[in-house]
């Protein structure tokens, strides 16, 4: 009697990002836009491999890709006769190749349309920010083509020593949906490359489309204003570095400002010209950031408060050749204090040119000074501060006050946070493989930040389809503490689906497979995520 053999390999929460690939036709579409060369594995579905390394969440760098599918089923994830070897150095690599030599922003921009289309998603708003990725190496540059140069520039993960990139992103409003992705050399400002990419991204919209998009103050530069007024609306926060803008804070008072809709929030329109552009700007008062910033106030008044006892300290030990000096020398040092003055006293130093006490009735041969005194809190500066904390100004080109009432100003910049800076923290997170970059061509490492951005796409189509289900049917899950939610991250579905396995049951030379210990949550799951992700966990050779 022959013997049974049995295998198991983990599926886990790979079937899912694999279904919402397949749901969006990604390898079909990938393979459509590049030229196949006839090797055995396709651009498409070593992006998709890409993709599922990127999403596994286990830290594990691009090289050691095979090892990752060495224990999962690629037959379900990626296509029937595809093995973890078949997905090595040389076919990821290659496929790097063949998407920086089609343009990376190009063939993103092809596989978001067609996956928003598939999903049946529009949008009228856009949110666009951009950050830094840091490498470790010498990275020359090698050609003076289009690839980007690693190089060093303003840093947003504080690590001005090292070398990096910059990544672009217009996501769709109020959620983390990229749409849009550009790669630049990692000396590249914001103020320089917002322009250029709503440029860009407004070129294939159809004619007529006046979009509105939402960034931070990068994006109110004064000779960028009226050119892009004319081809789109915007909201952003205006610097504080404009002197118009300080005053109008300055002279706001919190208490005369219009209460918000929002809890915590005042709001008071003003109108501006600045940039030659007609605009509305909105001063905001968050009660949340007033306390936030005076108990941060206080921490460097305080601070500053012992540096300048310390300062004095020494100044007192210092003599001088003249009253004048002595007074110079206390005076140059409390311009440097924000928050405090110098009750300075002058005093004369007598010098007699003997040892021991002078005698009675002698005359000095020389006076010195030196400056004695204690810094003091100086209460008209600190309430000059006091007057501008828990606010800033919003700004937007759009005066119809019916289209864009003021709580919509406010509550259209908020969702920033919940858009594309909620997708730069999950291509930040350390799990994903953003973390270790082993790439030596800097064409390779643009066309990686281009998968990481479809991962990110993936992701958040499936967060958002299974909590719009969850919302349709009135359904909920269990949290990280057992409460029920209907707006779960994908990453807590993630943790759910760990466990999952597919058993292999070899049988007189046949194998059938099962997927296995999966419990009615998974089920539940599956089913509101549809039928490409049914068919990965439902799956029978």
């Amino acid at each position: 009697m022959e013997e049974v053999s049995y295998q198991t390999q983990e599926l886990d929460h790979l079937g899912i990002v694999a279904g919402v690939c397949n749901e969006i036709g990604l390898v079909k579409h990938l393979d459509s836009i590049m030229e196949h060369d006839g090797r055995k594995v396709t651009i498409g579905e070593a992006v998709q491999a890409m993709v599922l390394n990127a999403l596994g969440f286990v830290s594990r760098p691009l090289y050691l890709t095979p090892e990752f599918f060495d224990n999962k089923p690629v037959e379900i994830l990626i296509r029937p006769g595809l093995k973890a070897d078949d997905l090595n150095e040389d076919s990821l690599g290659r496929a790097l190749d063949a998407l920086y030599a089609k343009g990376v922003t190009e063939v993103f921009a092809k596989v978001a349309f067609h996956a928003l289309s598939v999903y049946g998603i529009e949008h009228d708003f856009y949110h666009l920010d951009s950050t830094s990725f840091s490498f470790h190496g010498t990275y020359e540059r090698e050609s003076t083509d289009e690839a980007i140069e690693i190089t060093r520039g303003y840093s947003r993960d504080h690590r001005p020593d090292l070398k990096q990139a910059v990544l672009s992103i217009i996501c769709s409003h109020k959620s983390s949906i990229p749409l849009w992705l550009e790669v630049h050399s990692g000396n590249e400002v914001d103020k320089t490359l917002f322009p250029k990419i709503i440029d860009a991204y407004v070129e294939q919209l159809e004619e007529g489309v006046k979009p509105c998009f939402i960034a931070d103050s990068a994006l109110y530069v004064e000779e960028h204003l009226q050119p892009l007024s004319e081809k789109v609306i915007w909201v952003t926060r205006v610097p504080m570095t404009i002197k118009e803008a300080k005053l109008l804070v300055n002279e706001t008072d919190a208490e005369s400002m219009e209460i918000s809709e929002q809890e915590g929030y005042r709001l008071h329109e003003a109108s501006s010209c600045y940039g030659n552009v007609e605009q509305r700007w909105l001063v905001v008062y968050s009660a949340a950031a007033y306390k936030r910033e005076r108990a941060t106030l206080q921490k460097r008044i305080d601070r500053e408060l012992e540096e300048a006892q310390k300062a004095v300290w020494h100044l007192r030990n210092q003599e001088f050749s003249s009253k004048e000096d002595a007074e110079k020398v206390g005076r140059d040092l409390e311009k440097i204090w924000s928050y405090h003055s110098f009750d300075m006293n002058l005093e004369p130093i007598y010098r007699y040119g003997t040892r021991g006490r002078p005698k009675a009735g002698s005359k000095p041969t020389k006076v010195l000074w030196k400056a004695v005194g204690e810094p003091v809190k100086e209460s008209s500066k600190v309430e000059a501060v006091e007057k501008t904390l828990g606010k800033f100004i919003l700004a937007t080109n759009q005066l119809d006050s019916e289209q864009m009432p003021l709580q919509k100003i406010l509550d259209t910049y908020k969702s920033q946070t919940v858009s594309v800076e909620r997708g730069f923290r999950f291509l930040k997170d350390p799990m994903f493989f953003a973390d270790g970059f082993f790439l030596k061509k800097q064409e390779r490492i643009m066309a990686l930040l281009m998968v990481m951005g479809l991962s990110l796409l993936v992701y958040s189509l499936a967060e958002r389809k299974l909590r719009l289900e969850l919302a349709r049917k009135n359904d909920s899950i269990p949290n990280q503490v057992g409460k029920p939610t209907k707006t779960p991250t994908m990453r807590r579905i993630f943790q759910l689906f760990q466990g999952i396995h597919v058993l292999l049951i070899t049988e007189q030379g046949k194998t059938r497979q099962m997927v296995v210990n999966l419990k009615v949550i998974h089920r539940m799951v599956i089913s509101l995520l549809g039928h490409e992700v049914e068919k990965c966990y439902f799956y029978n050779l």
